[in-house]
């Protein structure tokens, strides 16, 4: 089924699912303010780019998407190739890579390819995951510790002797407010889950920088004020030579869109005992990818950290996606220029934070334990993110992964 889950859930909606909407849209708002603002700038992209990309993305996957509960808009698993794009082929390169990757999940979605994402060895979806994970931490190395580097290259083996180069520009006080957002998000996701402990610990990280004085970057000071408007939209330009040189690009951010939207949705499903549609889901995606894309925002997938918020605050319908997004549109309308006193160091933890948690630490044991095959295929797939290339690492991981899948089927057909 490819009808979004709005219609039907508004069905049967009342006066107190609103409320509850209400309250969890708002609370999400503030988990993925900071969260959209630390991504798009380790992504080599302008800050506002990011906000954008939750307003515009986060509403339509909400309006058009096959879950009740899934919150979209721009995460931690797309900066590597969001990274890799803007470097070789600029930001209008990345612009049109994502309206082709829309394009490629609409087709996907209608024609019901929703359930055939789930087939990809969760090896390789593990693999790909962490190796980001240590792109991400690695790239946020010179905010956290006030490094003065002025190109950090976007190869792996190339940034390690780089920052090791850039030691002695260490900034204590750069270091201090990394370290007390670092812990205050840490207790307020231990002990106080339900409340927005990332804006709040980002908040207080940049207030001890803007009234103690301390010498440390803010987000104005690199970047400037932030603009209190969305952009224009307008088509990407297109030319043939750039379809086909941006094309592997496109497929890489359609997988990644796909296969991350799927397991947020299914993480959703496991914590409310719900019941998406993949379908839905794809369509809906492809549709935010391109709208994303002619608002000259980023790539965008549903969020499992952000969807898990909402389902923890009691979120019921996809109207508190829709909340979401129109919070944050009001904030950027409104306060924009607030976001400019933001400290890096402090966006740097919230960015180490977010990388710790999408290695998923509680799953290296079961990891150890598994057959050999799928620890190879771990292995060797994060590292191929790491040091080569995130599309070289899923176009050998699933290959491999179904070789070995063969193999196992053709030992068990043997054996009868």
């Amino acid at each position: 089924m490819r009808q979004p889950k709005i219609f039907t859930t508004l069905k049967t909606y009342d006066r107190s699912q609103f409320i509850d909407d209400l309250i969890a849209g708002i609370t999400v708002a503030m988990v993925a303010m900071p969260l959209s603002l630390a991504i798009a700038i380790a992504s080599g992209a302008a800050p506002e780019t990011g906000l954008v990309t939750a307003i515009v993305a986060g509403f339509l996957i909400s309006f058009f998407g096959g879950s009740r509960f899934q919150i979209g808009g721009p995460t931690g698993a797309f900066i590597v190739v969001v990274f890799s794009v803007i470097a070789d082929h600029g930001y209008d390169g990345l612009v049109l890579a994502t309206f082709m990757a829309g394009i490629i999940l609409v087709i996907a979605g209608y024609f019901r390819a929703g359930r055939l994402i789930s087939y990809v060895p969760e090896a390789v979806v593990s693999g790909f995951t962490i190796g980001i994970a240590i792109v991400i931490a690695t790239s946020q190395i010179p905010d956290f510790l006030g490094l003065s580097i002025e190109h950090l290259p976007a190869e792996f083996l190339e940034k390690i002797p780089e920052l090791w180069e850039g030691r002695e520009g260490f900034q204590l006080p750069a270091f201090a407010v990394a370290l007390l957002t670092l812990g205050l998000i840490a207790v307020f996701l231990r002990f106080f889950p339900r409340f927005p402990g990332l804006i709040i610990a980002v908040g207080a990280g940049s207030a001890l920088v803007y009234f103690a004085g301390l010498p440390v970057d803010t987000l104005g000071s690199r970047f400037g004020e932030l603009p209190n408007r969305l952009p224009l939209p307008k088509l990407p330009a297109l030319s043939y030579s750039d379809i086909i040189e941006l094309l592997p690009s496109a497929f890489v951010i359609a997988f990644l869109a796909g296969v991350e939207s799927l397991l947020s949705a299914m993480v959703a499903d496991r914590m409310s005992t719900g019941h998406h549609r993949p379908n839905a889901e794809l369509l809906a995606q492809g549709i935010a990818n391109l709208g994303s894309s002619l608002f000259a925002g980023l790539p965008a997938t549903g969020a499992i950290a952000r969807t898990a918020t909402n389902i923890r605050a009691g979120g019921k319908t996809p109207v508190a996606g829709i909340v979401h997004a129109l919070v944050i549109l009001l904030v950027m309308l409104l306060a924009a220029p607030l976001a400019g006193y933001l400290a890096m160091p402090a966006l740097a933890a919230l960015l180490m934070i977010t990388a710790w948690n999408m290695s998923e630490p509680k799953k290296w044991g079961d990891y150890a334990k598994a057959p050999n095959s799928d620890r190879f295929l771990l292995l060797l797939t994060m590292a191929l993110t790491v040091v080569v290339d995130l599309t070289v690492a899923i176009g050998v991981g699933v290959a491999l992964g179904l070789a070995f899948e063969l193999r196992k089927t053709g030992k068990a057909d043997n054996g009868r």
